[in-house]
């Protein structure tokens, strides 16, 4: 792989103000990738775009709420209209991880869930869709989803099954969508977000129970591990490569 495998090209990453968004969003300006940061709020998104062109990189915060069709759609005319093309959208963002059980489950939860993770997995899919067939064999969708999607997960019955519906719906594009020369994957990340920084500190145990379930006795970095995986997938090198998900999890789930 070239040292700049994206250069010239557009990505836009969902939230990308933090965590493994953000992880992703720098890895793809590292490969030389114009990058939108589409973050729900401007004071986590802006921050992460002046670091990356700080770098010398090139990257613009636009504020973006991938639950709302116009929001997501707005995001993909300022990008198209700033930069000149869309050939990779990356939907990261979520909201609604808390851990609960079925029988105490609120409308609120199942509500963000639902949201952020299907619906917005659909209309960053389908506004575009238009953008990435103009971009033909650059084009490029990448969901992100969780091993929990793949194995399920003890109390979070409602975060299983709509990242499973990501990896199912990135199955069915990629079919769809073959024929564009448009890939369309997943990732299931395991990696030290701020939210999985706050569970370390409520309960030190935790981090020592994750790391040894992997092989490599460590948890991901969201640049580093996950982020060189998007990379990789937005690249040429990963043309031949669709409708799969990629467990990056350092040796955790083993079961695909």
């Amino acid at each position: 792989m070239s040292a700049e495998p994206l250069a010239g090209r557009t990505a836009i990453v969902t939230g990308a103000g933090q965590g493994v968004g953000e992880g992703i969003a720098r890895a793809l300006a590292a490969g030389g990738a114009n990058v939108v940061i589409a973050a729900r709020r401007a004071e986590t998104g802006e921050p992460v775009a002046v670091a990356i062109r700080e770098r010398g990189q090139s990257a613009v915060c636009i504020v973006t709420d991938v639950t709302s069709r116009d929001s997501v759609a707005h995001c993909v005319d300022e990008t198209v209209q700033h930069f000149g093309a869309l050939e990779i959208m990356v939907h990261n963002a979520f909201r609604g991880g808390t851990p609960h059980r079925l029988e105490a489950l609120s409308q609120d939860l199942w509500e963000q869930n639902s949201r952020t993770a299907v619906w917005g997995s659909y209309y960053s899919a389908v506004l575009a869709f238009p953008h990435l067939r103009a971009a033909g064999a650059t084009g490029r969708l990448i969901l992100i989803t969780s091993p929990s999607g793949v194995e399920g997960s003890v109390n979070i019955p409602i975060y299983s099954p709509v990242k499973a519906a990501q990896r199912a719906m990135a199955k069915s594009l990629s079919r769809e969508w073959g024929a564009h020369g448009i890939t369309v994957n997943c990732i299931a990340p395991v990696a030290e977000t701020p939210a999985l920084v706050s569970a370390f500190e409520r309960n030190p145990v935790l981090k020592e129970r994750i790391e040894a379930r992997t092989s490599l006795r460590r948890i991901g970095d969201p640049e580093r591990d996950i982020g060189a995986v998007a990379r990789f997938l937005a690249s040429d090198d990963a043309g031949y490569v669709t409708g799969q998900t990629i467990v990056c999890d350092g040796g955790s789930f083993m079961g695909l």
